[in-house]
C-alpha cells in the first residue's frame, strides 16, 4: 500500500473527537514534561485530523496507581461518551504496569473508545497489537527497574541515617551531611509541647498560646487542635531513626526523653478514653513512668481475679505480655507505688533539699527574667521618657517647630505601647518568695503517703521514670538536661506471678489524669548529695 493511500485510510479511520491524556512522574528526572507530551499529542492529532476537545493531565503522580484525579475524570467522561479517542504520548502513560495499562485500555475499548499513542503509532493489525504489547513489556521493565533503583537509594541513605524523603518534623533541619540536625528554637518548642501535654494542658490552650507567640507548624501554618497528634506520636523525637522497617537507636538527635514520650502516649489514651480517669483505686499511677529493667519496655497495669475470687492488680512488662519475649516477673501495683512514693518523700522532702529547691527556684526566676525582653523594654521606656522630658524642656524654653506636636504625640503613643508590653511580660513571671516555696513544698512533705491521690501528686510533680530490676529500683527524677537517679534495694515480696488465666484475661487500666499546671524546669548548680542522689528536680506549684 502506498504511503498516500495508508495516510488516507488512517484519516478516514481516525477522524473524530479526541482527548489527550498526559502524566508526569516526579521520580524520573528524565521523564518528558507535561507540555512536551501534550505538544507531541497535538501534532499527532493534527496529522490525523482529530478534533481535540479536552486535555487531562496529572502532574508528579506515579503511573503505578490509578488514583490519578484527572485520569479518573477522563474515565468518567468516557462513560458519558464525550469523545471517541484518547491520545497519549506512550503506553506507559496509561499505567506503567503492563496489566494495568491493558486493563485501562480494555475499559475504554468496551466503551467504544480507542486509545492511540503518539510515539507508538502501531496499526490495528495482529502484528501492530503484538508490537504494542511488546512495548508495554519494555515499559513495565523500565518502571520496575527504576522503582528498584529508587528504593535501593533510599534504603542506602536510611542505613546511614540520612533524610530519605518527605517533610521534616518540627524541631529538625537537614544538616550539612544530609542527616537530621536540631533546629533551634523549634526543638525547644517541641519539648514544650510534650511537657505541656504531659501536664494536662488542652490542645486548644497550647494552640492558642503558640499562635499568639507567632509560632508556626512544620508546614508554616497556624496551630489547631488537630495539629498535635502526629507530632506527639512521632518516635523520632526520642532519637530513633525510622524509615520503613529500619529502626536505628540514636540515629536522630534526641529532643525528648523516652520517659516523657511514653507518659504522653498514656495521656493521649486518656484523651481518647476519658472515662474512669477519676477512679483512684482502679488507676495505675505509674503508667507511662514504670519500665522493665530487663528490656526497657513500658510496664502496663493489669488486673485479674484469683481462684479465691479476689481481684489482684499488677504491672506487667508489655513485651512479656504481647510478645512473650521477656521473663520479667509481674509486680504488685500497690506495693511498687508505695515504694516509689516513700522514696520520693525520703530523698526529696528532706529539709536541706527543700531549701536547695527554694534557692534554685529564686535563681531560676531571676535568670528567666533576664532572658525575657523585660530588660530591653525597660531600657526603651526609659529612653522614651527621657526624650519626652527633653522635648517638654525645649517647649518651655520656647523652642517650638512645626513637628514638635507630632513628635510629642508619637512619643506618647510609643510610651503607651511599651508600658502595655512591659505589663504583659511582668505578668507572665512567677511572683513568690523563698518562704512561699518552702511552705508549698512542705505540703508534700507532710502528706499522707498511703493516700492514692497524694501519691499521684508526688509522681506527677517529681517523677520521670522508674526502672524495675529483679533486686532493685532505679528511680529517675527530672533534671534540666540531665538524669538524676537513685538506686533502691527492692523487697522481693512485691514481686509475684499472677495466674496464667489472669495474665491473658486482664483488663488494662488508665493512669490518673495529669495535673492542671505545667512544671517549672529549674536549672541548678548542685543538688545536696543524698546517697547517690544529686542534680536537680521537677518542680510544680499548686494554687
Amino acid at each position: 500500500m502506498s504511503p498516500r493511500k495508508k495516510l488516507a485510510d488512517q484519516q478516514e479511520r481516525y477522524s473524530g473527537t479526541a482527548v489527550i491524556y498526559a502524566r508526569y512522574s516526579s521520580h524520573n528526572q528524565r521523564d518528558v514534561s507535561i507540555e512536551q507530551q501534550v505538544k507531541q499529542c497535538q501534532e499527532f492529532a493534527q496529522q490525523n485530523s482529530f478534533q481535540i476537545i479536552e486535555i487531562y493531565a496529572d502532574r508528579a503522580i506515579s503511573g503505578k496507581t490509578d488514583k490519578r484525579p484527572n485520569f479518573q475524570r477522563m474515565m468518567r467522561d468516557a462513560e458519558k461518551k464525550k469523545f471517541k479517542y484518547v491520545i497519549a504520548w506512550k503506553s506507559n502513560r496509561m499505567g506503567r504496569n503492563m496489566l494495568q495499562a491493558m486493563m485501562n485500555e480494555a475499559k475504554l475499548n468496551d466503551l467504544g473508545i480507542r486509545v492511540l499513542y503518539a510515539e507508538e503509532d502501531f496499526d490495528d493489525t495482529a502484528a501492530g497489537r503484538f508490537a504494542l504489547r511488546s512495548m508495554m513489556n519494555v515499559n513495565q521493565f523500565y518502571s520496575e527497574n527504576m522503582a528498584e533503583d529508587i528504593k535501593r537509594g533510599l534504603y542506602d541513605n536510611a542505613a546511614k541515617c540520612k533524610i530519605a524523603n518527605g517533610g521534616l518534623p518540627l524541631g529538625y533541619k537537614k544538616g550539612d551531611d544530609l542527616r537530621y540536625a536540631l533546629d533551634p528554637p523549634n526543638d525547644e518548642i517541641v519539648r514544650e509541647i510534650f511537657s505541656r501535654t504531659a501536664c494536662g494542658d488542652s490542645f486548644a490552650d497550647i494552640a492558642a498560646d503558640l499562635n499568639a507567640r507567632g509560632i508556626k507548624t512544620s508546614r508554616g501554618k497556624a496551630w489547631g487542635k488537630n495539629s498535635f497528634h502526629a507530632l506527639l506520636t512521632n518516635e523520632r523525637y526520642t532519637g530513633v531513626y525510622i524509615y520503613g522497617d529500619i529502626r536505628i537507636e540514636g540515629g536522630v538527635p534526641q529532643i525528648v526523653d523516652k520517659g516523657l514520650f511514653f507518659r504522653v502516649q498514656e495521656v493521649l489514651k486518656t484523651k481518647k478514653n476519658p472515662q474512669g480517669r477519676h477512679r483512684i483505686n482502679g488507676d495505675y499511677l505509674l503508667t507511662g513512668k514504670l519500665f522493665c529493667g530487663h528490656c526497657k519496655s513500658p510496664m502496663a497495669g493489669i488486673s485479674g481475679t484469683g481462684k479465691n475470687g479476689k481481684l489482684h492488680h499488677y504491672y506487667i512488662c508489655q513485651k512479656r505480655r504481647m510478645e512473650k519475649s521477656c521473663d520479667k516477673a509481674n509486680i504488685r501495683r500497690d506495693k511498687i507505688e508505695h515504694e516509689v512514693a516513700v522514696a520520693i518523700r525520703n530523698y526529696i522532702m528532706r529539709d536541706d533539699v527543700l531549701e536547695w529547691i527554694a534557692d534554685s527556684a529564686m535563681t531560676f526566676a531571676k535568670e528567666y527574667r533576664n532572658q525575657t525582653c523585660i530588660g530591653s523594654l525597660e531600657t526603651q521606656l526609659a529612653e522614651n521618657k527621657q526624650a519626652t522630658k527633653n522635648l517638654l524642656t525645649a517647649i518651655e524654653h520656647g523652642i517650638i517647630t512645626s513637628t514638635t506636636k507630632d513628635r510629642l504625640l508619637e512619643l506618647e503613643r510609643e510610651q503607651a505601647i511599651l508600658v502595655s508590653r512591659l505589663d504583659e511580660e511582668q505578668a507572665s513571671l512567677l511572683h513568690y518568695s523563698r518562704d512561699d516555696i518552702i511552705s508549698a513544698m512542705s505540703l508534700y512533705k507532710n502528706g499522707n503517703i498511703e493516700d492514692k491521690a497524694f501519691q499521684a501528686k508526688l509522681f506527677d510533680t517529681f517523677l520521670i521514670a522508674v526502672y524495675l530490676y529483679d533486686d532493685h529500683l532505679k528511680i529517675e527524677f527530672s533534671v534540666t538536661g540531665k538524669k538524676t537517679f537513685v538506686n533502691l534495694p527492692l523487697d522481693t515480696s512485691v514481686i509475684d506471678n499472677i495466674e496464667s488465666f489472669a495474665a491473658e484475661e486482664c483488663s488494662f487500666s488508665l493512669s490518673l489524669g495529669p495535673p492542671k499546671k505545667c512544671p517549672l524546669w529549674i536549672p541548678s548548680a548542685e543538688m545536696p548529695m543524698v546517697s547517690g542522689f544529686s542534680g536537680g528536680f521537677h518542680l510544680k506549684f499548686h494554687s
